[in-house]
């Protein structure tokens, strides 16, 4: 049988990247859709064949006989709607980040634990082309041991998309504790520039970075991160961000995220022992100690927002997850994200500190 799946969010997230992608996954249905907003709910109508629209989240899970949420929404809104999902029985997909504080990490966590329920954020640029063959390279030992990994996002502006804040008028970021609630009203700022919807260059490209490395490091959590933020004078978020980090044994991470360049680019280096790795958007080559360079390009659909192919890679790694065939892949996931939320507060408060050095804190909380 298949996967019944809904959606918690119908932006344009979810209308160009994970719909297009869960229609790649033949056996995953997507039966309902919740968003509160009627613009959204319309466009789920026009695009979702016999699709059940809810404006309400709560009516919605305990309304249909759902194996998954995939949540889309906002990031402010991410924990609440996936603890609801959690507590009603149901496994759940989260778009990034998986939410906005290590005491929400840790008490979703806990839930999925106790109900054996798969937890799973969306880290699909571990499935872009460029990056899986990066990885598999790095697992053949072609680059030698790792030393240093550079990924550059250069951005003319941020992606587009509608900003929201709760129904009642919160304004609880979740960050504080509080998480929003998942019934919103628009507002006329795009969320990735509105801290109240979870907005930043931090939480928007700096989550990417953070799990890549971690991923790319063989899953070695770094001890030290420093940071350098610049701020969008009418927003008062974060659009630039230069970002430094310390893996123990001299390794060594280092980040650039930009919305203010003249140019869109997304590049990285990476190298070991034995060869270095440069990947310029599809362009990949690797060059030896000896001097000698492979060109090992690759291709890939045009490069967006959305990346849909990506998606519905990473959406048959959740279904393995959700089988139970595939349970690393969900830790190892867990760990990912755990490990960029960490990062992502230590960078704001090393910024606040003058750039200086922060140790990294993985202490799980015991509420």
């Amino acid at each position: 049988m298949k996967l019944r799946g809904a959606i918690s969010g119908f932006g344009q997230v979810a209308a160009l990247g994970h719909l297009p992608g869960w229609r790649t996954r033949p056996d995953v249905e997507i039966v309902a859709v919740h968003e509160p907003l009627a613009s959204q709910r319309h466009e789920a109508l026009k695009l979702i064949r016999n699709v059940r629209v809810y404006e309400d989240l709560e009516l919605m899970l305990s309304g249909e006989q759902l194996d998954f949420l995939d949540v889309a929404s906002p990031p402010a809104y991410h924990a609440a709607a996936a603890r609801m999902a959690l507590e009603a029985g149901v496994h759940v997909l989260v778009e990034k980040p998986l939410c906005l504080s290590l005491d929400e990490f840790d008490r979703l966590a806990a839930i999925a634990a106790k109900r054996n329920l798969t937890l799973f954020c969306a880290h699909n640029w571990k499935h872009a082309p460029a990056y899986r063959l990066a990885g598999e390279l790095i697992a053949q030992g072609r680059l030698g041991a790792l030393r240093y990994v550079a990924l550059i996002r250069l951005r003319t502006e941020q992606a587009r998309g509608v900003a929201e804040v709760s129904a009642a008028g919160q304004t609880g970021s979740g960050q504080s504790g509080r998480e929003a609630s998942p019934a919103r009203r628009p507002n006329a700022m795009p969320w990735r520039l509105d801290a109240v919807s979870g907005g930043g260059i931090l939480i928007d490209h700096g989550w990417h970075t953070f799990y890549l490395m971690h991923w790319l490091m063989g899953h070695q959590a770094p001890e030290t991160i420093s940071a350098r933020l610049g701020f969008n004078p009418e927003s008062g978020v974060e659009d630039v961000a230069d970002l430094g980090l310390g893996f123990g044994d001299g390794r060594i991470g280092y980040a650039h995220l930009s919305w203010r360049a003249p140019v869109r680019r997304t590049s990285a280096t990476l190298y070991g022992d034995e060869a270095m790795l440069e990947i310029e958007g599809d362009r990949v080559v690797l060059t030896a100690r000896s001097g000698k360079h492979e060109d090992m390009s690759v291709s890939d659909a045009p490069d967006d927002s959305y990346h849909s192919a990506w998606f519905g890679n990473l959406a048959g790694e959740f279904e393995g997850a959700v089988a139970g065939s595939d349970r690393g892949a969900a830790a190892n996931n867990l760990a990912e994200a755990r490990m960029a939320l960490a990062l992502t507060l230590a960078a704001r408060k090393s910024h606040q500190s003058g750039g200086s050095s922060v140790g990294l804190s993985l202490a799980k909380s015991d509420r």
